[in-house]
C-alpha cells in the first residue's frame, strides 16, 4: 500500500469486482460523501448511466455488501460505505488534485505576513478549518497541541449518537497524548480511517508532518469523519505542507 495513505493491510479481492461492481461502488461513496444520506438503487441507475434495471443494480449492491464494502442501515434503506469500502475509494477512485490559485490566496496571506511562528501556525489551522469544514490540529512538537473547529466534528450527522459523541469527547480531551503516540510514526502526508486511526475509528485523520525553522518537526491534522472529502483535504494538506517547508 502508499504509504500515505496508511499502514493497514487492503483484504480486497479485486478479481471478483466487475467493472460495474466498482462504477457502482465509487457512486455510492461519493453520493454518501455529499449527502450523509443512504444511497439507493434508484438514485444509482439516474446516476450511472448504466444501461440495467434498478434490479441488476440491486443485485450488484448485493454482492457488494457480501464482500463487505457496503451495508444497509434498515431494511428497504440504501446502502452507506463501510472502512473496507472507503479504504477502497482512497486506493483506487481518489484523484489527485491540486488546489486552484483563488483557494490558495488565504493560506499564502498567512505566510506572507512576518507573525510569530507559532501565531502562523494557528492563523494556518482555521484557514484550514475555514476551507475543510472540519476540525484541524497543529502539533508544534509531541507536547504542544493545539486544535480548532471541534464544532465543525460535533455537527455531522454521524455524532448525532450520543454513545459516538461520548468516544469522541474522550479523544479530544487526551489529544496530546494521542498526538504523542503517532507523532514519529508520521512521515510526510498519510491518511488514517477507521480502525487504523487513533483519533477515533469512527473518523479519518489526513496528517502531514513538516518541519518548522528551529528544526523542530510538528504535524498538520485534519480530523473529520470517514465521509470527508478525501481528495480535497488531502491536497489541502500537502499544500500547506509543502509552503511550510519552502518558507523555511
Amino acid at each position: 500500500m502508499n504509504d500515505r495513505h496508511g499502514s493497514a493491510e487492503l483484504t480486497i479481492t479485486l478479481h471478483n469486482m466487475n467493472d460495474r461492481q466498482r462504477q457502482l461502488l465509487g457512486l455510492v461513496i461519493k453520493e454518501h460523501i455529499k449527502t450523509a444520506l443512504p444511497v439507493g438503487s434508484g438514485l444509482l441507475v439516474g446516476k450511472s448511466k448504466l444501461d440495467v434495471s434498478s434490479a441488476t443494480v440491486r443485485n450488484e449492491l448485493s454482492e457488494l455488501e457480501k464482500e463487505g464494502f457496503i451495508y444497509q442501515p434498515h431494511t428497504s434503506a440504501g446502502r452507506v460505505p463501510t472502512e473496507k469500502g472507503y479504504r477502497y475509494y482512497i486506493e483506487n477512485f481518489m484523484d489527485k488534485r491540486e488546489l486552484k490559485t483563488t483557494e490558495t490566496m488565504p493560506f499564502n496571506e498567512v505566510l506572507k505576513n512576518s507573525l510569530v511562528q507559532d501565531m502562523a501556525l494557528k492563523s494556518l489551522a482555521k484557514q484550514m478549518v475555514e476551507f475543510s469544514k472540519e476540525t484541524v490540529i497543529v502539533a508544534f512538537d509531541k507536547n504542544n497541541v493545539y486544535y480548532t473547529g471541534i464544532a465543525n466534528l460535533f455537527g455531522k450527522p454521524e455524532f448525532a449518537d450520543p454513545n459516538m459523541v461520548s468516544n469522541l469527547s474522550e479523544v479530544i480531551d487526551h489529544l496530546d497524548e494521542v498526538v504523542n503516540k503517532v507523532f514519529d510514526q508520521i512521515n510526510d502526508v498519510q491518511i488514517l480511517i477507521g480502525s487504523e486511526n487513533p483519533f477515533g475509528t469512527d473518523c479519518a485523520a489526513i496528517l502531514g508532518k513538516y518541519q518548522m525553522k528551529d528544526k523542530r518537526d510538528g504535524l498538520f491534522i485534519i480530523l473529520g469523519p470517514m465521509r470527508m472529502e478525501y481528495d480535497r483535504n488531502l491536497a489541502l494538506v500537502e499544500y500547506v505542507r509543502k509552503s511550510l517547508i519552502k518558507s523555511t
